[in-house]
């Protein structure tokens, strides 16, 4: 059985205590977030089923960060909100909410909200199809590239051959590719000189990535050999 991982962000101290205590009574794991700063780096780093969003935060509101977990994610949020006027409710399901609690509310509702939220969503982080590595992530169906950088997650324009080297090395972190392994992961009729070919993509793909090849996050070149993914994925 699964055992599902939930963000809880809200400013309010008794809330945080309050949700927390009924998500892990009902067999969930949790995480808190007081502010959007915390919330967003929380969620970059871990694989979450859930989040529960407070709109009114000290440093971001809860729509920015809906529409920011949204470019890169399909993980259900459930806001928690004392905005009760329909107006403010439909523009939150428009920019992806999944369902909406207003304050003061039950604990007990939410728990049904939560169960309902996750049954509705079948989404299961173990099998998401997609890749994390601190601010990395990749979305394999979509095969889109995301960067979170200075409190804004931004979409990196990968070609067709660097997103599959990219793919090749997050997906199997531990290994050490050759060259040639590369190579015939990106190869084409019109590929020649393969060495110069991937030393080549792999430069345009640190550029994007903004990784220094001397101290790298991403990708580490292992001399004599070739290359490995250099972060933890997830």
């Amino acid at each position: 059985m699964i055992r599902h991982n939930i963000l809880v962000v809200d400013d309010e101290e008794h809330i945080l205590d309050v949700v927390k205590s009924y998500l892990e009574a009902n067999g969930y794991n949790t995480y808190s977030a007081k502010n959007g700063k915390e919330a967003l780096g929380i969620i970059q780093k871990k694989q979450l089923s859930l989040i529960l969003l407070d709109l009114m935060l000290p440093d971001f509101r809860g729509e920015e960060i809906c529409k920011t977990v949204r470019l890169s994610s399909k993980i259900p949020i459930i806001m928690l909100t004392a905005k009760v006027d329909e107006a403010s409710i439909i523009n939150g399901l428009k920019i992806g909410a999944d369902d909406y609690v207003t304050k003061p509310f039950s604990p007990k509702q939410l728990m049904a909200r939560v169960e309902a939220a996750l049954r509705r969503s079948g989404y299961n982080p173990e099998t998401a199809k997609i890749l994390h590595s601190g601010d990395l992530t990749i979305d394999i169906e979509s095969r889109d590239v995301f960067l979170y950088h200075e409190n804004e997650t931004k979409k990196i324009n990968f070609t067709k051959e660097e997103f599959e080297i990219l793919h090749l090395l997050m997906n199997r972190s531990e290994k050490i590719y050759t060259r040639d392994e590369i190579f015939e992961r990106v190869k084409n009729d019109d590929s020649d000189a393969f060495d110069r070919v991937i030393d080549a993509q792999i430069k345009n793909i640190r550029a994007k990535l903004q990784d220094d090849a001397k101290n790298p996050r991403y990708i580490a070149t292992v001399y004599g050999i070739g290359y490995r993914f250099a972060g933890l994925v997830t």
